[in-house]
């Protein structure tokens, strides 16, 4: 049994942030973050918007595109590093939201690598039959965890959501997932993460006015490994499903950089027109960012029935991974 993406659903706050607010804000210019990252804008979230908002709202449209009640969702899996809470898991919030209590929820943390993870997880309860519909999520409000006084890293950050509803495939059906692969290197962990607020080290007043609840990042370590890794496991999942670079029409990335994208699509032999990018005016949304380039590549035409779409992500953990959709 092939899982296929039955509904696909976005949303983003309505506040755009441009490059030109930020030089207000931070010592820093619209072409320093331009020339840096390919970001001009970015959406932010008013205060009181929630992940969980965002990640329902997403929810409902890809159960509409879906044509599926919200009554035939068997699970919830939401992927996010901005949860509203740290107990319960978002997924709980997301679940009371749309009023579908019993089924099982849960969240994952695998930062940008998150949507990947969890499609994969779904695909596993919909390839052996225990799951008929499971609700994806990658929501995010990154703005809320972003250090406003680092402007290496607040420029880069966007909030928004993407939603799948993933589902069984019958013979001839579009949109199946034909395979992903998954890594994980925890050796690496402090080149991306939040000191403080686990319970390793607790939050104190001295830890906020630190920071050390903000994300931290090692640009220049990440950037390398990055790179290597996103092609080693594209390559590793395209010899496993025996499909050639030159069959993929579009790559969906992660959209962390526009300077990785690039570096990305060279070491693949991928032309740039193939890939989908968004950061220029997405940002970085973390679990967010594939589904949201991936419904707008489907929205203006791109992406067409029967074509092989490449998803390929990276980002704390450190996590990485790929999948193959046949569209």
């Amino acid at each position: 049994m092939r899982s296929v993406i039955k509904g696909l659903g976005v949303a983003v706050p309505d506040e755009i942030l441009t490059n030109e607010d930020l030089e207000k804000m931070l010592d820093t210019t619209d072409e320093w973050i331009t020339q840096r990252t390919g970001i001009k804008t970015r959406h932010k979230a008013p205060p009181h918007v929630s992940t969980s908002d965002l990640a329902v709202e997403a929810s409902q449209k890809a159960l509409k595109e879906a044509g599926l009640d919200k009554r035939d969702l068997d699970m919830i899996i939401c992927a996010t590093a901005s949860p509203d809470t740290l107990l319960p898991a978002t997924a709980c919030w997301v679940q009371a939201k749309l009023d579908v209590p019993g089924i099982p929820v849960f969240d994952i943390s695998a930062a940008c690598s998150g949507f990947l993870y969890s499609m994969t997880i779904a695909d596993q309860f919909v390839r052996t039959g225990t799951y008929k519909n499971v609700l994806v999520i990658g929501a995010e409000l990154l703005s809320r965890i972003a250090n406003w006084e680092d402007r290496s890293t607040c420029v880069l950050f966007g909030d928004g959501a993407g939603a799948a509803v993933i589902g069984e495939g019958k013979e001839g059906d579009s949109r199946r997932i034909l395979g992903a692969k998954l890594h994980a290197d925890g050796a690496f962990a402090e080149f991306l993460w939040i000191p403080a607020g686990g319970a390793t080290t607790p939050l104190t007043k001295e830890g906020l006015e630190k920071g050390l609840n903000k994300v931290v990042m090692r640009g220049n370590e990440l950037f390398k490994v990055a790179v290597r890794h996103m092609t080693d496991v594209v390559f590793e999942l395209l010899e496993e499903l025996g499909v050639n670079s030159e069959e993929i029409d579009w790559v969906v990335p992660h959209q962390a950089n526009v300077r990785i994208l690039q570096s990305l699509a060279k070491r693949l032999k991928i032309s740039w027109d193939r890939v989908v990018v968004t950061i220029d005016h997405h940002g970085n949304t973390s679990a967010a960012s594939i589904p949201l380039a991936l419904h707008e590549a489907i929205e203006d035409g791109r992406i067409k029935k029967g074509q092989k779409v490449l998803f390929v992500s990276f980002g704390g953990g450190l996590t990485w991974g790929s999948c193959l959709v046949e569209w």
